[in-house]
């Protein structure tokens, strides 16, 4: 079986096509970005609606194949931005019928995990999910990905990309900061807010604005110190996922993954712990369309070819997808 996915949720619009044995075919993508300010979500459908057919011939040359040679489609349904989403929904409802191919809507964020799975080999682990919208600590137990720790406002990549635009830095924020953050080793108090395994992310942004209106810091140093403070928190909230649930791995997902810096942290206290750490490649960390295809064949047995029933889901949580495509294990 040969899938082709379609991811849309946000920023990107990404094309992968992926075989039923996990042999990668092609993964390609497109994303919208400014000069100055936030993501946009008409702008960024705009962008979709422009990129979408060229990436799809891209990623089947890229795989030497068809669409005769596909067997399934699968798009995200969400969470995410829904003009963003329409744009994903629609073409893959348009192919599904013109070629007469099943289709499969598919949860994002339980993409990344199971992508992450696949090219890693992990078994159980404890999956950080640190994205633009989304933070979470999930593992899996008793039929679903349960969330045992997740932000209480903002995702961290958010936080990032809104600290960046009081930077007067443009979207993505995150990588911008990254930068900035490896020209300083001077570290400035912020509050430090984690519950648990929530974190928060609300006030910390709230304290940056103040420092930067004083002039008294540092672009690099506060950059610096947001970085080393929020991952932190991420850290701490996943190392007491690992111990609650009593698993020795830790895999990451999501964009704001890509950060060596948090990958570092994270690698330490696996070491500590004497678990087993996990890191995708990057282009997999990001949104892509090559997870979507995965999750696709995953999900294969429980899809149906009635495309009236497709729609949107842009509030959609991990642990509202019902994990039919796993054992059951007893809940942690």
């Amino acid at each position: 079986m040969i899938s082709l996915g379609i991811e849309s949720t946000a920023h990107t619009f990404g094309v992968g096509i992926i075989t039923a044995k996990g042999k990668i075919l092609a993964n390609v993508r497109d994303s919208y970005a400014t000069v100055s300010g936030g993501i946009h979500p008409t702008e960024a459908k705009d962008h979709h609606l422009k990129v979408k057919d060229q990436l799809i011939d891209i990623a089947l040359k890229a795989a030497n194949l068809s669409f005769q040679d596909i067997d399934l489609l699968s798009f995200s349904q969400g969470p995410g931005l829904p003009p963003c989403l329409v744009v994903g929904l629609e073409k893959a409802k348009e192919l599904a019928k013109k070629y007469d191919k099943p289709l499969v809507g598919v949860n994002h964020c339980i993409s990344h995990l199971e992508i992450g799975n696949l090219l890693t080999g992990a078994r159980e682990p404890v999956f950080l999910y640190a994205s633009g919208a989304n933070t979470q600590v999930i593992a899996y137990d008793g039929g679903k990905y349960r969330v045992f720790g997740e932000t209480l406002d903002n995702g961290v990549g958010n936080f990032l990309d809104a600290f960046a635009r009081e930077l007067g830095l443009g979207f993505p924020g995150g990588p911008k900061i990254a930068q900035l953050a490896e020209q300083s080793g001077m570290y400035v108090e912020l509050p430090y807010v984690i519950k648990g395994m929530d974190v928060s992310f609300g006030g910390i942004l709230t304290n940056l604005k103040q420092k930067i209106q004083s002039g008294k810091f540092s672009k690099e140093d506060l950059s610096y110190s947001a970085q080393e403070t929020a991952f932190a928190m991420l850290v701490e909230a996943s190392e007491r996922a690992m111990a609650h649930c009593e698993k020795k791995e830790l895999l990451l997902g999501g964009g704001v993954a890509c950060n060596k810096r948090l990958q570092e942290m994270c690698r330490i206290m696996c070491k500590e712990r004497n678990a087993k750490f996990f890191a995708p490649p990057p282009d997999v960390l990001t949104d892509n369309g090559l997870m979507i295809a995965w999750q696709g064949i995953l999900q294969r047995k429980v899809a149906s070819k009635k495309l009236i029933r497709f729609d949107i889901r842009p509030r959609e949580r991990t642990d509202d997808v019902g994990v039919t495509w796993r054992s059951i294990k007893k809940p942690c």
